[in-house]
Formats: C-alpha cells, structure tokens, sequence
C-alpha cells in the first residue's frame, strides 16, 4: 500500500525517503523483504535522479522518456559505464512503483529508451598478499598485549572477510553464529536463491579464531555487551553497518600507505587463494555459497594466468 493518500506522485525531496519506506513495507518478486543495502542502493538512485532534476529545475518525477534519456547521458558524462548501468538497472523498479501507485506513465516501457548495458570483460580485483598481511599489521596482528577495542576489533573484521564473507553477510553476524572451539562460523543466507532455513558453515583458519577469541573478550567491555550482534561500534554504539565497515578498511588502508579498497575485494581474493591452494572448484563454491560455476570463472578471473604458469610449473619436465 503507498504512504501516500492522494493521487499525485510525490516531489522530488520527500521521494527517496517514502520510497524506501514503501520497500521496507513490501516484498521482492521472490515474496521476501528487501535487504536494507538493496533499499539503501535503490534510494541512492533516486537521489541521484532527484539531484539532476533540481538543477534542470524540475519539479518531479513526471518524466517522459525523452528526459530520462537526458538523465542518463549526463549521468554517464560523469561516471563510468558501470555505474550508469547500476543506477538504470536501480531505476527500474522505482518507476514501476510510480506507475503502479500513480498510474504515471512508465519510461522504461518505451522502446526509446537508451540501455546502458554493462561493460563485459572487467576482471575482479586481487589484493596483493603484502596489502592484506599490512592491514593486519596496522590492526596490532592479533598481538595478545593490544588492549585497544577499536584495533582488536578491526583485526577481527578483516580477518573474517579472508574468509570469503560478503560484506552484508560479515555484518549481519550473531553471537551465535559463532562455533569458535569447532573452527566455524555460520552464516545466515542473505541471497534470494537459497531458502529460508539453509545458510552455509564457514570453516575458519587458526589466527581467525584467535582473532575472534580476542575481539569477544575485547567485546565484554562495551556498553552494549548484551546485544545479540557480534560487531559494534566505537564509543560504546550499536552494531556496526556497511558505512562504518567501508570507512574502517579505507582508514585502515590509507594508515598503511595504500588507497581505496572495497569490502567485496577480499571475496575475489578468498576465490584465488583456495584454487592457488589446490581446493577443488565445488568445494570451492560450497564455501562461498555460489550455485554457478560461473561465479568461480568470474571472482578468479584475475589472477587466473598466474595460477595456470604455477601449475605447469609445478609439474616440472614432462618428458
């Protein structure tokens, strides 16, 4: 039901807002909830939109094809392709919204509208082994004297996302989820293919679950000990969200004398690291909670050339 009373299509500022109220009120086409990130990235979008309709001087999301087009091109001036195609794909389902509850004619209905499709052949980044060994150095490596919750914690973070964890899934973890003196995690199924009840165990490399051990003792001390979540903020907050997670690593990063770096880039480099090791490509998915092998192809595609040179390598004279 819209969280509006009258006929007309809300304005341009109070939009994102009502919309994402709308989404935390219904349900995806699977019939489940929204994940808060895809509600998030979805009212980002049409902030973005709302942005650009502002300095056009318009006054609301009446837009026919030919303006949305406008939206688009402007849009790509000043982003890669990539992301254009992230916030047309975003779109999409906001204007199927307003057309749903307004009755507003929908551009995305028109054969006239530019499609921005995604750029093909972009391969996944790999951290270098000495960026990710820095970031933990730069936590106190796990060291038994650090005392510091905030450098205990981070220590923690970034030692679970080498386990292969996405970002949503790291943050959505609970006190018990853990299974520390089994070496294992579990994780709660985020993702639309898996069922409600499944989810996938995690196991967990030694210096993981002395981090973890640390963290929680570290962890008894906060305000909010009692709270179910496993990671919480600084000055004594609530559980940590994807923001928090972001500023962390880049921090963390630019204190070791790097630039930028994303939470999902520790997932691409969990893939490299287990089929470097040997581990068989469905063992490899089954850790990772994917159901194509195309995913495989994909979070390793990077350092695929150097994995195949060490292989043969390995092999030494055939004949």
């Amino acid at each position: 039901m819209s969280p509006f009373t009258g006929t007309e299509p809300p304005t341009s500022q109070a939009t994102a807002e009502e919309y994402s109220i709308y989404l935390r009120a219904t349900v995806n086409k699977q019939g489940r909830p929204y994940q808060e990130k895809t509600i998030r990235t979805y009212a980002e979008a049409v902030r973005a939109l709302g942005q650009w309709m502002s300095r056009q001087g318009i006054k609301d999301f009446r837009l026919d094809t030919d303006t949305l087009n406008k939206f688009f091109r402007d849009y790509n001036d000043s982003h890669d392709r990539g992301g254009t195609n992230s916030v047309q794909r975003n779109l999409r389902t906001f204007f199927q919204w307003l057309e749903d509850e307004f009755d507003h004619p929908n551009p995305y209905r028109d054969r006239r509208l530019h499609r921005y499709s995604a750029p093909t052949g972009v391969k996944p980044k790999t951290l270098a082994p000495e960026f990710v060994k820095d970031l933990l150095k730069i936590t106190g490596n796990g060291h038994p004297r650090v005392r510091d919750f905030e450098k205990v914690r981070d220590h923690a973070m970034i030692r679970v996302l080498t386990e292969g964890l996405r970002a949503e899934e790291l943050l959505s973890l609970r006190l018990g989820d853990l299974h520390l003196s089994q070496g294992l995690l579990q994780v709660v199924p985020l993702k639309d293919a898996r069922a409600v009840g499944e989810g996938r165990v995690i196991p967990l490399q030694p210096k993981t679950v002395i981090a973890l051990t640390r963290y929680l003792r570290a962890r008894e001390h906060h305000k909010l000990s009692d709270s179910d979540w496993l990671w919480l903020g600084t000055r004594n907050r609530g559980h940590m969200k994807y923001s928090g997670l972001y500023r962390m690593l880049n921090r963390r990063a630019k204190e070791a004398g790097y630039g930028a770096v994303r939470p999902h880039q520790f997932r691409h480099t969990f893939a490299h690291d287990l089929l470097s090791a040997g581990v068989a490509e469905g063992d490899v998915m089954t850790v990772a909670g994917w159901k194509s092998r195309s995913m495989v192809d994909r979070y390793a595609s990077d350092m695929a050339t150097v994995r195949a040179v060490k292989a043969v390598r390995r092999m030494g004279d055939r004949y």
